[in-house]
């Protein structure tokens, strides 16, 4: 008795590539943020408009760690605001004043420097790729409503694949009888 191959259910295969491609979406989108970050890059999202029309609003920047020595006037990097804050500014280097530990920044879109100097502990990187909008996508995906999103598409990807299994099994046991 030799057994055939059925023809696969159009249906399981349409929930089945559904399902699939809801995977592939979930992890294209979070390629960007995941694989920079196992390379040593810090990420982040650009909320001023200081740096326009280089780095505009809600663009993605990458910073890669470096010696702030090594830093050249016209490089573009992030630091933090003030020693003990957390708002980090991305800003270029108009003078890096190697022998008294600080640079001289200024925002592209702001008319004078920054009114005081940046000591080099406060120093995080160089911006080294900043992608435009790219920034939003990031807050929106690792907002508290975007990973209950990704979970959602994550548990409605896994029920299309088990629908497409069972169907598969229904219509294999149909033909199996005829």
């Amino acid at each position: 008795m030799s057994r055939r191959k059925h023809k696969k259910n159009p249906v399981a295969v349409l929930c089945s590539t559904l399902g699939t491609a809801m995977l592939v979406v979930l992890v294209l989108l979070c390629l960007p943020l995941t694989v920079p970050r196992m390379a040593g890059y810090e990420l982040y999202t650009v909320i001023s408009g200081s740096m326009e029309p280089e780095i505009p609003v809600g663009s993605l920047v990458y910073i890669q760690g470096a010696a702030p020595e090594d830093m050249q006037e016209d490089d573009i990097i992030a630091f933090y605001g003030a020693k003990d804050s957390n708002a980090i500014i991305t800003h270029r280097i108009v003078e890096n004043r190697v022998v008294m530990g600080e640079f001289i920044t200024k925002g592209d879109a702001n008319k004078t420097k920054d009114m005081n100097p940046i000591p080099y502990e406060n120093f995080i990187g160089k911006v080294t790729l900043s992608v435009p909008v790219l920034g939003r996508v990031a807050q929106l995906i690792t907002s508290f409503h975007g990973k209950l999103a990704a979970a959602g598409f994550i548990f409605v990807a896994l029920i299309l694949q088990i629908i497409a299994v069972a169907i598969d099994k229904m219509s294999e046991k149909k033909h199996s009888k005829e």
